[in-house]
């Protein structure tokens, strides 16, 4: 994180402060700092504590609870990858029911095939999946940190805390969720505001106008070489919360990450604008890449006004591959927009500096010819 980032762990801290009241600072094995034993007892224990109760149903013992077909649970499962592997087991909760019934009132509720049904559950499970590993990683990367511990001893750890954490987090998980959720019916309640009453919809344009770029760290391999691996996710996670920071602030958002990339969208070409040249503007520290009296890192971006399908919390359209295009062939502090892209910014304001480069020969484009977008300084 770039504000408040934790100091570096002590060598020793305060009594109050160890993983566990007997366990020395400097541990170094999963015998020291943890008050269980780990092995397939400590599973069950996690799992009882995790999932809210135990696992006490067979497969055919969940058909015959919730009343679904095998199938239905098959493919569920599968969609939130957790297949089926041990059908004989006891593998299913009592909140697995729940879960599977309520599923199936919303699918059957909203008269939905097997193909939305299966992007809604591939969403949640994909997502939650990426979560459940991003926050335990964080929380395994802060306790190594805060109490000097190695990658093993910090997992153990982690281990003995999660339970305790799974509560909050759930519900925390559930407010984001809502928050975002209004934030994107807000929005299309705005921008879809007239559209019941217009006559003509273009069945072949792809639907959503959108400012859409992207922002590539400048020498990141070079950079990044000979970084350890608390050092490279330091320098990942840093360039993401300051690219994210400055997107935001600016009213737009980010769609991904790619490494050394972000892609971001906005509303109206003057939001990408603003984003962009914020982007490309920022300092190596504003933006993570470089921390105060090292060598600035840059960022280069390209942007277009363009057309793009929304699906699987990703955009897609010929202009997401032109914005990365245009970001290949900036310079570093630069940003790079298509001609159509111009020509907007140029009738909608005087603030847009415009200058049109050289035609040069793009794969997968074709000839192009990108004008750099700066701002236009009044004197």
């Amino acid at each position: 994180m770039l504000e408040n980032e934790p100091d570096r762990a002590e060598s020793a801290p305060a009594p109050e402060d160890r993983p566990h009241q007997d366990a020395p600072a400097d541990s170094s094995g999963p015998e020291h700092g943890h008050s269980h034993a780990f092995g397939s007892d400590t599973a069950t224990r996690l799992d009882e504590e995790i999932l809210g109760g135990p696992r006490q149903y067979t497969f055919s013992e969940i058909v015959e609870r919730t009343g679904l077909d095998r199938k239905k649970i098959e493919d569920f499962w599968r969609w939130m990858g957790l297949p089926v592997t041990h059908p004989t087991d006891k593998w299913f909760t009592a909140s697995d029911v729940t879960a599977l019934r309520e599923i199936d009132e919303v699918f059957e509720a909203q008269e939905m095939d097997a193909r939305a049904r299966m992007a809604f559950v591939r969403a949640m499970g994909h997502t939650t999946e990426r979560l459940a590993l991003w926050q335990v990683e964080a929380l395994v990367e802060h306790l190594a940190r805060r109490y000097g511990l190695d990658e093993t001893s910090a997992r153990l750890l982690a281990l003995d805390r999660l339970p305790d954490l799974a509560e909050i987090l759930g519900r925390q998980l559930e407010h984001a969720w809502r928050r975002q959720l209004a934030a994107l019916t807000g929005r299309m309640a705005i921008e879809f505001a007239g559209a019941r009453d217009e006559a003509d919809h273009d069945a072949h344009q792809l639907p959503l106008p959108r400012a859409v770029g992207f922002a590539d760290v400048v020498s990141f391999t070079k950079r990044t070489a000979g970084l350890e691996s608390a050092e490279l996710a330091d320098f990942v996670q840093r360039f993401e919360a300051g690219a994210r920071d400055i997107i935001t602030n600016c009213g737009g958002r980010v769609v991904k990450t790619i490494g050394d990339a972000i892609l971001f969208v906005a509303d109206d070409a003057e939001t990408g604008a603003q984003v962009a040249l914020n982007l490309a503007e920022a300092t190596g520290e504003s933006l993570g890449t470089a921390a105060p009296n090292e060598p600035e890192i840059p960022v280069r971006v390209g942007f277009v006004w363009g057309r793009v399908l929304s699906r699987f919390g990703d955009v897609f359209g010929p202009s997401v591959n032109l914005a990365s295009r245009l970001t290949d062939q900036a310079e570093p502090s630069t940003v790079l927009v298509d001609k159509a892209t111009a020509d907007i910014l140029a009738a909608s304001s005087s603030q847009y500096a415009l200058t049109s480069q050289p035609v040069r020969e793009v794969p997968g484009i074709g000839p192009l010819a990108p004008v750099r977008l700066q701002r236009a300084y009044t004197g």
